[in-house]
């Protein structure tokens, strides 16, 4: 059992990084195994839509192999669910990230995130928290991947990694949502059901 846990913030040790920290905590004493990958403190380009990744014999695999994206895919193929974290900037994700999460999730086959389990944490000093979350969910909800949830939005507030500490209810949000992932893994491995059939693609364009 394994949950990847993508740090999107520019700042490698700031407040996201200790959110999704009380998380892998959290999730290690339900014995889940989970990583964190920081991804947001270097340049990351945008998607060119060149759409390489999609092309036969490079499905999967994004054309620029210098950012991470590729390596937290595979990380993400092997494992059970995925947590996205990112700091608000101007009431969203912030670019690095958006950039990010949107090349991961476009480069990767359907068939390594479908029935996957996830969920995301966001970073604010006051507010935007609830905009960068809702932003942030619809990367699973497009994937067939259930969302996870907690007993309130995912958020955690502070303008340093001590303030994160101090919101006693953002930690308990966060340490909900941990215990959740970790159940909803658990009854996955453990069920025999066989995975939904699919019907076949269909692509509608509204204008004619």
């Amino acid at each position: 059992m394994k949950v990847v846990l993508v740090n999107g913030s520019p700042n490698a040790d700031g407040c996201t990084f200790t959110g999704l920290g009380i998380i892998k905590e959290q999730l290690a004493k339900h014995g889940v195994d989970s990583e964190i990958f920081q991804a947001g403190n270097k340049p990351i380009i945008g998607c060119t839509a060149c759409r390489t990744c999609k092309q036969t014999g490079k499905t999967g695999k994004c054309v620029f192999d210098n950012d991470m994206v590729n390596t937290v895919g595979q990380a993400f193929r092997e494992a059970d669910g995925i947590i996205l974290g990112s700091p608000v900037h101007y009431a969203s994700a912030c670019g690095a990230a958006t950039s990010f999460f949107d090349r991961l999730f476009f480069s990767l086959e359907p068939e390594a995130k479908k029935l996957k389990f996830g969920a995301c944490i966001v970073s604010c000093r006051r507010a935007g928290s609830t905009a960068t979350f809702d932003q942030l969910i619809k990367y699973f909800t497009i994937s067939q991947m259930p969302v996870v949830s907690s007993c309130y939005w995912n958020g955690i507030h502070g303008y340093t990694p001590e303030d994160v500490y101090a919101d006693k209810e953002g930690v308990r949000t966060l340490t909900i949502l941990a215990n959740n992932m970790a159940y909803l893994i658990k009854c996955k491995n453990q069920s025999n059901i066989e995975l939904p059939e699919e019907p076949p693609v269909v692509m509608t364009n509204f204008i004619r």
